[in-house]
């Protein structure tokens, strides 16, 4: 394939780009030079009669999902036809839908109608070993953006992928929602000073349960404080008193020491959707484990 190819009319191929297998019991038997040869002819004549119809449809680029042998290979590129084989069936569907073009199974089924488009098909080279992407930009259905990961080792690039992944899910959550609330603890704390005051309204040993579900939730800005070098449980109890004083739910952690406890003036901010998943999974899997009523030890049946 060249290196780059515009204004391209692609056509997607899911049948082989090759000669028809013989059809007789036995497969073909060849007994002479002469039968050879007669042999040659018919597939060479075959290759052409492929190649003119994808010629005579319009098409400049094709895409087989079986693959194709050499002979078709030379044939195209000498007709000013770029190829790529062995293209994968999810790939396949992918650019049907993203250039427009309907997949076609068989050669005679060839049309102008079914061809896609792309404005720019090309072969990107990275790595220092030669390694090669072939890129289709500029189709018609699509606004896809290729990201290229690379890294010296494996881990490295798997943590980019995940951190990648972690601020796409966070674009879509904005985009479904986007409201946010604050960061740094900010929120966990604020839900635990209503659900405590909800359990005061409560009788019977029911607030037991409400109350240990609000010492839960301030576990989170417990453990940030820890994890920022202070006193976990007296920084808690300063920044629970400073949002109960100011009526504030914004006032969370200063994980960065900037001076100030407010997480909407550190523009420290969190996604409402993200923030719900991440609650009501937390207490799903609570309740899930407080269905147990009993443990089977290995050691029982040994």
């Amino acid at each position: 394939m060249q290196k780059e190819h515009k204004d391209a009319k692609v056509l997607i191929l899911t049948c082989p780009f090759e000669p028809p297998k013989p059809k007789t019991k036995h497969g073909l038997e060849i007994g002479s030079a002469a039968d050879y040869e007669k042999l040659y002819q018919m597939e060479q004549q075959y290759f052409v009669d492929m190649v003119k119809k994808v010629k005579d449809s319009g098409a400049n680029i094709v895409l087989c999902q079986w693959g194709f042998d050499d002979e078709a290979n030379h044939l195209l590129m000498h007709n000013d036809l770029p190829a790529v084989r062995w293209v994968g069936g999810v790939e396949i569907e992918l650019l049907a839908i993203a250039t427009g073009a309907r997949i076609v199974p068989r050669f005679e089924e060839i049309t102008p109608e079914k061809l896609g488009t792309a404005g720019v098909i090309k072969e990107y080279n990275f790595g220092t070993s030669n390694d090669k992407v072939l890129l289709i930009q500029d189709c018609k259905n699509s606004k896809a953006v290729t990201v290229l990961i690379r890294g010296v080792s494996r881990t490295i690039c798997d943590e980019a992928k995940r951190c990648l992944f972690d601020a796409i899910c966070v674009v879509r959550n904005m985009i479904k929602n986007n409201n946010v609330v604050g960061g740094g603890g900010a929120t966990e704390l604020a839900c635990a000073i209503e659900v405590a005051k909800e359990a005061d309204k409560i009788e019977g040993v029911e607030q037991y349960a409400v109350r240990a579900f609000a010492d839960a939730l301030e576990t989170i800005p417990m453990t940030l404080a820890e994890n920022s070098g202070f006193g976990a449980i007296d920084y808690v109890q300063k920044i629970k008193k400073m949002q109960i004083e100011d009526t504030n739910p914004f006032i969370g952690v200063d994980c960065m020491s900037k001076g100030t406890n407010n997480m909407y003036e550190q523009i420290i901010f969190e996604s409402v959707m993200s923030k719900k998943q991440q609650l009501q999974l937390a207490t799903q899997v609570v309740k899930i484990i407080l269905k147990i009523d009993d443990v089977i030890c290995p050691q029982e049946y040994e």
